[in-house]
């Protein structure tokens, strides 16, 4: 059974029961039936079908978000914006999948030269809970669009939102008398992944987790000679510099590290800060941070939620607790509250160094660590120094000497001056423990294609 808890009040809601290795293998294979019509569709086709789905969630917002808010803890508010972001991503590439998916003329001694974009088949995404829509249809959306079918195995603590975002497909598909299966859940275990990956059907993998699970999938795709997109874990650097606007600078990224109450990849969870501005800084996030209100995310107020499951906050907790015996100091919060459900105070941790624990691990919570540092060199050199590579920002009103740092720093996404963020426009993705390959924007929909080379003679002699 696949069980899923409030973490608001930390009773069971729903259980749903997991497919069996026959009902998974006729998921398979309708998947596999659903392509190749689907893979003969136009791109009109396909962009109706996206299009479709959008309108659908818009529609439904109000009852979509409560599934979100009610499985995971996010803040109702957080939730409709996820809703709305998830049908922008459906209709971005319904309007820009042809064009990213164009044929492009590269010269040769053909008589015509030139490589098209292809469908592979099925595609498997695995995905977390932390934003259940967005992630699904950051993964979905462009698969779909360029022709492959897609299994979706969700997280098991979220399976009201995994099957609410396949009805939205085969509620669409049904109405536009497309092929049932483009689009499906596979409410599974984790053990069970393995033989879907293995499935001869199944052409390609993606991945959003932490980087054990990453490891796991990339191998188990590997052996299969089976190409993965992996977004992992993050200890992101926020480079705030000394002429920075600290007023600007606290209030992104304030709003970034408390974001589903800090459980986001790519939040800003190691703020780097320059001697020279270090206090004014610290006294503004603590002002900042000790002003938000913590409760229950379905009340339009709250603006921090609860931690998603109770191991989870334990780890959070041991990684306070462990920074502070390691010398770091707590200006706010640190300390597991009383009551029902799985909260967590807004925390400031303080003087924190590299070998300290919220410095060496990922911190998915409301803690916001910040570090100092001695120079701008010293800030690169910190910020650097992490297995990760996920996103980093840097503050500073010199937007020239940004622009020459930015490459400095080992991440596949830097924002400068602003709160790091995903698009669907922008390429995401991370490089070292943070993953490989991309997601969004014309880079991410050519992750899943054929990219097939066609020369067309005679040869030409010059």
């Amino acid at each position: 059974m696949l069980i899923a808890t409030n973490p608001a009040t930390g009773e069971e809601i729903h259980r749903y029961p997991a497919l069996s290795d026959s009902q998974l293998s006729a998921a398979i294979e309708r998947s596999v039936t659903a392509f190749k019509a689907w893979k003969l569709s136009s791109f009109a086709m396909r962009a109706k079908l996206l299009k479709g789905v959008a309108a659908r969630m818009r529609a439904d917002k109000e009852r979509l978000a409560k599934f979100m808010t009610v499985e995971m803890g996010k803040p109702i508010n957080e939730s409709y914006g996820e809703v709305e972001k998830a049908a922008w991503c459906a209709e971005h590439y319904a309007e820009n999948g042809e064009n990213y998916l164009s044929a492009i003329d590269l010269p040769s001694d053909a008589t015509h030269s030139y490589v098209q974009h292809l469908p592979l088949g099925t595609i498997l995404g695995v995905l977390p809970w932390n934003a259940p829509f967005w992630l699904a249809f950051r993964f979905c959306a462009p698969a779909i669009m360029a022709g492959n079918t897609c299994l979706m195995k969700h997280d098991e603590h979220v399976p009201a939102c995994a099957e609410a975002i396949a009805e939205l497909f085969t509620l669409e598909c049904g109405a536009q008398g497309l092929p049932q299966g483009v689009m499906q859940n596979l409410p599974i275990h984790r053990e069970q992944v393995e033989s879907v990956i293995k499935h001869p059907a199944v052409q390609a993998v993606s991945l959003t987790g932490s980087s054990r699970a990453g490891s796991q999938v990339a191998s188990l795709a590997a052996s299969q000679i089976k190409p993965a997109v992996l977004e992992l874990g993050g200890s992101d650097p926020s480079l705030v510099l000394a002429d920075a606007d600290i007023d600007a600078a606290v209030e992104a990224l304030a709003i970034s590290r408390i974001i589903n109450a800090g459980q986001s990849c790519i939040a800003a969870k190691r703020l780097i800060v320059m001697d020279e501005v270090y206090e004014e800084f610290v006294e503004k996030l603590k002002v900042r941070l000790a002003g938000l209100k913590m409760g229950d995310p379905s009340d339009s107020a709250t603006q921090v939620g609860p931690i998603a499951r109770a191991d989870l906050r334990e780890g959070l907790h041991r990684q306070v607790q462990m920074t502070m015996e390691q010398g770091g100091k707590c200006l706010l919060g640190g300390e597991m509250p009383k009551g029902s459900g799985f909260f967590y105070p807004v925390t400031l941790l303080v003087d924190v160094t590299p070998e300290m624990q919220a410095s060496c691990e990922e911190t998915f919570g409301p803690i916001a660590v910040v570090m100092r540092a001695s120079s701008e060199a010293d800030a690169l050199k910190i910020a650097n120094d992490t297995p990760y590579g996920l996103a980093a920002s840097i503050w500073t009103e010199d937007t020239e000497k940004a622009l020459k740092m930015a490459p400095l720093i080992e991440a596949g996404q830097v924002t400068i001056n602003g709160i790091v963020k995903t698009d669907p426009r922008l390429p995401s993705g991370g490089i070292k423990r943070s993953g490989y390959g991309r997601e969004l924007g014309p880079h991410g929909i050519m992750e899943f294609v054929n990219i097939q080379q066609i020369w067309v003679g005679p040869k030409v002699c010059n």
